[in-house]
């Protein structure tokens, strides 16, 4: 099995597929951008890949969001992973934090770190690159000057770097929650529930996106809302993001407690298409 992930090797992105892969004989493949990991499970060059999707301190990751919004129709959650996330100070040698001149980081990470940014390193410049934290690392790797990065052990491993300080995130709790991504009509629960041929047990979630010609309209997304409570389903997330077709058009995402052809949430979601233009389940999956 070909296992796709948002790389480069060191990644969050990749220590959680470990972890939740561990004696699963896959082929991994790091892609540079999460949009081409999306479209990498679309393409039919992997069989499922991994994508961070909510961290618990800066909230949800737009781009697989909106790659699953607005790219494809026939790529689909199966599964998720939640891992802890624990953010390291990295530097190519050894160095006093007084020395540091620079700090460089994908900006999820800069922004998960910023009390200690701002308290322990208070004169350094913070950059945030447009990769991963991997690449932030791999950055101070091949730089010959007093910079740092946020990354993991991994990365620091990986690319022969110096773990200056451990655990700098802001909150000790931090957590990111990864989903595993196949195409759509593939059995759910992830490659170790495809490995085993065991079916999933546990509770389950389904995840959707609308948008309707009558978003304007004064009440529309509680109508819209009331097809779940009416019928007692539990959404445990919603947001919007904007459509990118002007401003005050928006998509709404929303996770709820429960299979999709479970009565109630069959129920709500056909109640919910008579509201909308556009209705997508995301996929239906056993909760981490």
């Amino acid at each position: 099995m070909r296992a796709g992930y948002f790389g480069p090797e060191g990644t969050n992105t990749q220590e959680a597929l470990l972890a939740d892969t561990l004696g699963v004989d896959l082929d991994t493949v790091p892609l540079p951008t999460i949009y081409d990991t999306v479209m990498a499970v679309h393409d039919g060059l992997v069989d499922t890949a991994l994508v961070p999707i909510e961290n618990s301190l800066e909230g949800s990751v737009n781009a697989t969001l909106d790659a699953l919004a607005m790219e494809t129709d026939d790529v689909a959650i199966v599964g998720e992973v939640v891992q802890p996330i624990r953010h390291c100070l990295i530097a190519r040698t050894s160095l006093d934090l007084s020395e540091i001149e620079t700090v460089v980081s994908h900006p999820q990470a800069n922004a998960q770190c910023a009390r200690f940014i701002r308290t322990r390193l208070p004169n350094a410049r913070v950059l945030a690159g447009e990769g991963s934290t991997a690449d932030a690392v791999r950055l101070v790797a091949d730089h010959d000057g007093p910079w740092a990065a946020l990354g993991n052990r991994l990365a620091a491993e990986r690319y022969g770097c110096v773990v200056l300080r451990a655990g700098v995130e802001d909150v000790a709790d931090n957590e990111t929650r990864f989903v595993w991504l196949a195409r759509a009509g593939t059995a759910p629960g992830g490659p170790r529930a495809v490995a085993s041929g065991v079916a999933p047990l546990g509770p389950w979630k389904t995840a959707i996106v609308f948008w309707g010609v009558g978003s304007e309209a004064p009440g529309w997304l509680v109508a819209c809302l009331s097809e779940f409570a009416e019928r007692g389903v539990n959404l445990t997330r919603i947001e919007s993001r904007p459509r990118k077709q002007g401003l005050g058009r928006y998509m709404f995402f929303a996770d709820m407690e429960g299979r999709d052809d479970d009565a109630p949430v069959a129920a709500g979601l056909e109640g919910l298409r008579g509201h909308v233009e556009r209705l997508k389940v995301l996929g239906s999956y056993p909760a981490a």
